[in-house]
């Protein structure tokens, strides 16, 4: 029982999962649970986060179980969550008032667009560094205000608690009915579009725009400090990191220095830099977030390019089209050719993110002759996902003058070797993937750690952080110069394809 560790819960986009750690950042244990997803209608996505809080209280205590561990022996809980995703529920049933509607949805164009009919981008980049996107949580919660019978009321009259993820799981931990704790993160709150991004708090500007009560929003508070007491599954346990899965992951890759980059391969792929304590100015292609704020430290800045298909174009291939019967397996599918045949793919299936922001893109197979096989479709898959990260490291170069010699990549598709040297080969850059590949979930718990002394600085986590695997580029100059043509060519075929109605 001398033996303490941390814990961290790491709620993403298909599943949820908790993993224990020891002093020297290794993996003791994990469990793991997928939960349902539902698409109603196009462009809609949408989970149950009533589920969600189930398999919580289920996975801590596997998790513990598979270590041998008393959940006395935590020292603090650590929690990272897919962001953007918008909960709305009853303070006085706990439940849930309409689905969780994910970061992929795109139901809130119309809110969108007539934000900028308005002439409200620049208003909205300057408060909030964001631009008007459907990606945000802010216009799902404007959403489900205007769209679900009797919210808007309830809300205004302080009845309903909104809260992405991480708010949602930290209020029922430390209670829910019976004196849950209401809080965000700051690294969440930066992508609801509703927080001042020099201030990190909310700003009434922007609530005013949107027409957001402020009675059910959470307190923001940093990534590092106590939030509240665990009731169950760790009674007793402190909740003591949060943070947005993408910032956790540059958090756990050790990304601690201004130029430091990782990029997270699941569901979409998340391409952070660090870039130090001052406020990036926001540009056209990427977007300025908050990496980390430990305590009353200063605020880390950090600017992100996000994907919203990489794994999930694999899943597609292999679900929808039945090519490969596992995703791994779309490996040795691809490697059985040595080019893609002429053939790309863009997967624009809800628009396009970074740097292209057109929610209006569609996806598009091009260069189709009777020459190509299902081999080289899986290639074009990989290929999709290294040139779309050639691509946001392409504006961050153009719009902010950072060079990228060494990628940091974490996530479940850097198993794939192939896809890891696609990648070197397009940034023409060194990529690293460390011993621990689950960073989101260590970025977490090294938060919570720092919080309670369990770690000491920064510079001790940097020590744990190790290497287990390098591809540095080998693909010839001119080659590279003419596939970019190529896919450039690609996804102009995709850009602005939904007409507007007539």
């Amino acid at each position: 029982m001398n033996e303490t560790v941390i814990a961290a819960i790491d709620q993403g986009t298909t599943s949820t999962r908790c993993m224990i750690f020891d002093r020297q950042g290794r993996t003791r244990s994990l469990a793991q649970r997928e939960h349902h997803q539902t698409f109603p209608r196009p462009g809609w996505a949408e989970q149950d986060a009533d589920e969600i809080w189930r398999h919580v209280q289920r996975l801590v205590p596997e998790a513990l179980a598979q270590a041998g561990l008393h959940h006395r022996q935590v020292a603090a809980l650590g929690i990272a969550n897919q962001r953007e995703t918008t909960v709305v529920w009853d303070r006085t049933t706990g439940r849930s008032v309409a689905p969780a509607i994910t970061w992929q949805d795109t139901r809130t164009s119309d809110i969108v667009d007539d934000l900028v009919a308005k002439g409200a981008t620049d208003k909205v980049m300057a408060v909030t560094g964001l631009q008007p996107r459907t990606y945000f949580a802010g216009p799902r919660l404007r959403w489900l205000l205007d769209h679900r019978r009797g919210l808007r009321q309830r809300a205004e009259a302080g009845e309903l608690l909104f809260g992405t993820m991480e708010s949602w799981l930290i209020w029922n931990l430390t209670g829910g009915l019976d004196g849950g704790v209401h809080v965000t993160d700051v690294t969440n709150a930066s992508r609801t579009m509703l927080m001042d991004l020099s201030t990190g708090q909310w700003d009434d500007t922007m609530l005013d725009l949107l027409d957001i009560p402020r009675a059910g929003l959470p307190s923001i508070r940093s990534n590092a400090e106590i939030y509240g007491t665990c009731v169950a599954p760790l009674q007793g346990v402190p909740i003591a990191g949060a943070l947005g899965d993408q910032q956790a992951a540059l958090f756990g890759q050790t990304c601690f220095e201004p130029g430091d980059a990782k990029c997270t391969y699941g569901t979409g792929a998340f391409l952070l830099i660090n870039t130090g304590p001052e406020r990036p100015t926001p540009g056209p292609s990427v977007l300025p977030t908050v990496a980390y704020a430990l305590g009353d430290d200063a605020p880390v800045y950090a600017v992100e390019g996000s994907i919203a298909m990489a794994g999930s174009l694999v899943q597609w291939l292999r679900d929808a089209l039945e090519i490969i019967p596992t995703a791994p397996q779309i490996e040795t599918l691809a490697r059985s050719v040595d080019h893609n045949g002429g053939c790309y793919i863009v997967p624009a299936f809800s628009g396009l993110y970074a740097p292209r922001w057109d929610q209006d893109a569609r996806g598009v197979i091009v260069g189709l002759t009777s020459f190509v096989t299902k081999a080289h479709l899986a290639r074009a898959v990989l290929e999709a996902t290294a040139w779309q990260t050639w691509e946001v490291v392409e504006a961050i170069r153009r719009d902010l003058g950072l060079t990228l010699e060494t990628l940091r990549v974490d996530g479940g598709m850097t198993s794939n070797h192939l896809l890891m040297q696609m990648l070197s080969d397009v940034l023409d850059a060194s990529v690293e993937r460390p011993l621990v590949s689950e960073t989101v979930c260590l970025g977490a718990a090294y938060a919570a750690g720092l919080t309670v002394g369990y770690w000491s600085d920064l510079a001790t986590l940097s020590h744990h952080r190790h290497v287990a695997a390098v591809w540095r580029p080998q693909m010839d100059a001119k080659v590279r110069k003419r596939e970019s043509a190529q896919w450039n060519r690609a996804v102009d075929h995709a850009l602005g394809w939904v007409l507007p109605p007539e």
